[in-house]
This record gives structure tokens, sequence and C-alpha cells, in this order.
């Protein structure tokens, strides 16, 4: 499996980026199940314990010219879109709810408190971009043996 991370370009480079911000850096989601499921994915998920908008200008000032970056400040989300690639870009939150309300309070938060947020634990699962754990699985919910035996579970 690290072959095909290590084939990734997209990888190494945000990892590279994060690690110059010193900001723990993860991709996840649905990229990593379809790694995992050797399927082909250009829509890459990235978090990171920092500014995701500031990761993301990084990423984009590394990837030069052709890559369109969009900001979303009001989420504290970025976008790049370069050579048929989409990289979202989230810096770790936490959200909570009040009873009477769908909209959820969001605080800066911990790779956990962002991986525990998300849908599906077969999209919980993570992968580390910075150097010293490049490679690893973040993987809290056990996503990949619910993978192996075809369950979805949130």
């Amino acid at each position: 499996m690290i072959e095909k991370i290590l084939k990734n370009k997209y990888l190494s480079l945000v990892g590279k980026c994060a690690d110059k911000l010193e900001y723990e850096t993860c991709v996840v989601g649905g990229f990593v199940r379809d790694l995992i499921l050797n399927k082909q994915s250009n829509d890459l998920d990235f978090v990171c314990v920092g500014s995701g908008i500031k990761l993301a200008q990084e990423v984009q000032v590394a990837l030069g010219n052709g890559a369109k970056l969009d900001i979303f400040e009001s989420y504290g989300t970025a976008h790049i879109q370069y050579e048929g690639v989409e990289l979202e870009f989230v810096g770790a939150r936490k959200e909570f709810y009040h009873r009477e309300s769908r909209n959820p309070i969001v605080e800066d938060g911990t790779l956990f408190d962002d991986i525990s947020r998300r849908d599906f634990t077969i999209n919980n699962i993570a992968i580390r971009l910075n150097d010293g754990v490049f490679g690893e699985y973040v993987d809290y919910f056990n996503g990949q043996e619910d993978l192996k035996n075809g369950i979805i579970r949130t």
C-alpha cells in the first residue's frame, strides 16, 4: 500500500507543505477508502491541525501556475483545482449542536475530533503525511475492517 501512497505526488507535496507550517496533516475520507479498494480518485480531502486555509495557500504556491485556489473563510476551508485534481483543505474541528438548532457550533479541534465527526467508518480512515510518519494509517473506528467485510456503519 505504501507504494501507491508514494506514487501520488500530491500526498508528498502536501506533507512537505504541512511540515513547513508544522501542522499535523492527513489525507482522509473517500480518497483513502478508494485507495484501499484500488480505485482511482482525483478528489483528495486533507485535514490539518492548524489552518486549512494557510495549508492550501502554501500548497498553491508549491504547485505554481495553474493551481486555482478558492477560499471559504466562513467555513475555514479551501479548495484547489489543479490538472483535473480536486484538493480540499480543512483545519481539524469539533462540532457541537444545540437541541433547538441544526447548525453546528464549530471550534478548533484535534485530529481525533475531526475524524469523529465524519459520516461512516469507511470514510474515517486517514493517512498521515508528515515526515517521520508518512503513510501511517489512522483508523480509530475500524473502517478498514468494515471495508473488508462490506459493512457501512455510522
